[in-house]
């Protein structure tokens, strides 16, 4: 497991970025190779990538980098190159526009094979985008198809395009609640179902702190563990919104001892501050206890 409360997104072909993300308190930090790098940059981006992953200190944080769209012409030296290059400095590669299991075969089949030359012991990881229409329609059989994937991640803003959406940017004044409950929702659904994460994509406007706390607790509210930050700034948020209180962590480990007691007496279920705790209740408990284990609280 993996702590993701907040994944940043790093432009590739930035040193100066990449070095500010190193030392930042982001969870996890992905490199970019597609949106953010010009296609004159992306070779030369590439390589500052590996020589980041391999030169710097990133402490705890989960390193991956995010590849171009496989039916590219530069996706499959970017897997190679990462794998063989910066594999042992590299957790996770993050494939963006997929549209069914064959993209995550396509890279599964890669790193496979460089990992079984190189006798590595260590698995690269990935997460991949859900932006596209063919994606979300498929994204049950996406969250299945290979034991390395960790987590899906929604990106609304090509989904936007791939949907026809007319206002994508901060949905449309008067539109009965969030524009993207449907997608959501079904790929946490996906996820849970599969035993992997559900991680909420981006929200564009830095300057709008609130905007951004909104977003990422309807999406942390359905079931998802973490959100994008695309700029510094974002990161305090998620991690905030991501993790839970003190106070639910202490109720929580509170409601488990006091069921642990009460089951041990053969009962099936128990009052706790008024409210009945049984089986059911149980499971939300652990959740909280078991992300609060894995942040650290």
């Amino acid at each position: 497991m993996r702590l993701r409360r907040s994944e940043l997104s790093t432009p590739g072909s930035n040193e100066r970025m990449i070095e500010r993300a190193a030392s930042s308190n982001a969870d996890f930090v992905f490199l970019d190779l597609e949106d953010s790098v010009a296609p004159s940059e992306k070779v030369a981006a590439r390589a500052r990538v590996i020589d980041a992953l391999n030169g710097l200190k990133w402490g705890k944080k989960t390193r991956a980098v995010r590849i171009n769209n496989v039916e590219t012409e530069y996706a499959y030296q970017e897997v190679t190159e990462l794998a063989e290059k910066a594999g042992d400095n590299l957790d996770l590669i993050i494939i963006p526009k997929v549209k069914a299991p064959r993209d995550l075969w396509f890279v599964d089949s890669l790193l496979s094979g460089i990992e079984l030359r190189l006798k590595r012991k260590r698995r690269i990881g990935l997460e991949v985008l859900i932006e596209e229409v063919q994606a979300l329609i498929n994204v049950e059989e996406i969250a299945r198809c290979t034991p390395r994937l960790e987590a899906i991640i929604f990106g609304p803003g090509d989904f936007s395009a791939s949907q026809g959406v007319r206002f994508p940017a901060k949905g449309v004044p008067g539109y009965p609640g969030d524009m993207w409950h449907y997608a959501r929702n079904k790929i946490v659904v996906a996820a849970r179902a599969a035993g992997i994460d559900a991680i909420d994509g981006p929200f564009a406007d830095f300057h709008d702190p609130e905007g951004y706390r909104r977003e990422a607790t309807w999406a942390s509210i359905l079931g998802f563990v973490g959100k994008w930050a695309i700029h510094p700034s974002q990161i305090d948020l998620a991690n905030e919104v991501y993790s839970p209180t003190k106070e639910e962590v202490a109720r929580a480990r509170n409601m488990a001892e006091v069921y642990a007691k009460a089951e041990a007496e053969g009962l099936g279920a128990v009052t706790y501050e008024g409210m009945m705790i049984d089986v059911a209740s149980v499971r939300g408990i652990r959740n909280v206890i078991e992300r609060a284990d894995l942040i650290g609280m």
